[in-house]
């Protein structure tokens, strides 16, 4: 059985779909987070903004079919590192992975590496370890 503690430290940040990116920066921002990564999934054609507020990250990405409606938390991301390792223990305990390996994307400096698991109610949880 996978050991978290061994792998990550704690929360990286909680990802919300939006309908309007700019509107959506101008409310957190308005709240006092400070906006430390404005970038683009080109994969899926989305607009990405990282708002920070003290030890909290909320990672804001364009989606036109957001549901607008509360609790639309898309899911939870865990700062993990050697991730290829904890792939491997996560599939050899029969958790229901979302991608078939570890994914990547261009996001901060040098990129990050990510996969996704099902809970029991479908909620989603990222590992993501920024390279």
């Amino acid at each position: 059985m996978a050991d978290l503690k061994k792998y990550s430290d704690g929360v990286q940040h909680l990802g919300i779909p939006v309908s309007d990116i700019d509107r959506t920066i101008e409310f957190y921002t308005s709240l006092g987070f400070e906006p430390v990564l404005l970038t683009e999934n080109k994969a899926a054609d989305e607009r990405v903004a990282f708002l920070k507020l003290g030890n909290l990250i909320v990672e804001a990405y364009g989606n036109k079919e957001t549901e607008k409606r509360a609790g639309a938390i898309d899911h939870i991301a865990l700062d993990v590192k050697n991730i290829d390792e904890l792939y491997e223990e996560i599939r050899k305990d029969g958790h229901r992975i979302v991608e078939e390996k570890v994914m990547s994307l261009p996001f901060w400096e040098n990129g990050v590496k990510f996969f996704t698991i099902l809970g029991p109610d479908n909620e989603k949880i990222e590992f993501c370890e920024k390279l």
